[in-house]
């Protein structure tokens, strides 16, 4: 089985999210989170883009080459034949630097979610497809139960100068048709939504960190829980 290319969706923002612009989609409500696993991530700032055993695009599926994309090719080429026919990662590619400079990667590309055919897979299975694939993981904060004074907490520690924001997902599968009400963004105010910054600009590329150990995460009334500041590293 071959997985079909699909634009990926827009993400909604949640109702306290300051960075909607005004044809943004935002939740009226976050109910539909509560008394349910949920996933927090760090929304990193890079290009959103789908890799299959066949290829890759961004998030527009006719998406064109761009010199940022260069490292992506290479990359995709070195372990595309270990992709699932039937599956899709999704995730950023970092290589050039958009709003945010990073300088303490651990890799160009990140993956947030695996799909087969239109079905968004459960966070474990897509962590166990994506470690076995060499794929780096984006940031988690938090794995839990969602309680909406814990993830504002979280929020509130982020340096919203530093980083763009954060991603909730429930950690169940979740079909296509059920994105709007199974994923939601907190975007930083003011953060530049827009490609026209920097493709038509020259490349920058973003750094990648050296070989330190990571700091690991921690549990706490049942969730994993781990410090904002601790994710990745950005330049001065």
């Amino acid at each position: 089985m071959t997985m079909s290319p699909f634009k990926y969706p827009t993400t909604p923002h949640l109702p306290t999210s300051p960075g909607a612009q005004r044809d943004d989609r935002r939740l009226r409500t976050d109910a539909h989170f509560s008394d349910r696993r949920v996933i927090l991530t760090v929304k990193m700032d890079g290009e959103n883009t789908s890799l299959y055993r066949e290829g890759f695009h961004a998030r527009s599926v006719d998406s064109r080459h761009h010199p940022s994309r260069d490292w992506l090719a290479r990359f995709h080429a070195s372990m595309a034949y270990r992709i699932p026919g039937d599956i899709r990662i999704c995730g950023e590619n970092l290589y050039a630097r958009h709003s945010i400079a990073y300088s303490d990667l651990p890799s160009y590309f990140m993956g947030f979610s695996v799909w087969r055919g239109q079905t968004c897979l459960d966070w474990d299975t897509s962590l166990d497809l994506m470690t076995n694939l060499g794929i780096t993981p984006v940031p988690l904060l938090y794995d839990g139960i969602y309680e909406r004074t814990a993830i504002q907490r979280l929020i509130a520690g982020l340096d919203l100068t530093r980083q763009e924001g954060v991603v909730i997902r429930v950690a169940s599968a979740f079909d296509l048709k059920d994105f709007g009400v199974s994923v939601a963004k907190y975007v930083r105010p003011g953060h530049v939504q827009t490609d026209s910054h920097w493709m038509h600009a020259p490349v920058v590329p973003n750094r990648l960190k050296d070989t330190r150990g990571d700091k690991a995460p921690t549990q706490q009334d049942g969730a994993t829980v781990s410090a904002p500041s601790a994710t990745i590293g950005l330049a001065s």
